[in-house]
């Protein structure tokens, strides 16, 4: 069984205006094969045409795209028991 991966780099808080990209990032110990997860509040987000999930080696990344008053909220990222929020 593989050791849980971390979040050495947490998500930072982000101000967008509407209508611009959002992007959100976070860092792991290592690269991880867990189930990794983004949160817009309590809704788990997908990659889609409105979001953009990208994971390349240890980095993590949401992309809200031309975001709008109803994408306001806490963005969570969450591996195995860790958790950051911004």
């Amino acid at each position: 069984k593989e050791p849980a991966a971390t979040i050495v780099e947490m998500l930072k808080d982000v101000t967008s205006y509407e209508g611009e990209d959002a992007v959100f990032e976070c860092r792991l110990s290592r690269e991880t094969m867990q189930d990794a997860q983004w949160f817009l509040g309590d809704v788990p987000l997908q990659s889609n045409e409105m979001n953009e999930i990208r994971v390349q080696g240890t980095r993590h990344s949401l992309i809200l795209r031309k975001v709008t008053l109803e994408d306001c909220g806490s963005i969570s990222f969450k591996v195995g028991q860790h958790t950051s929020t911004a």
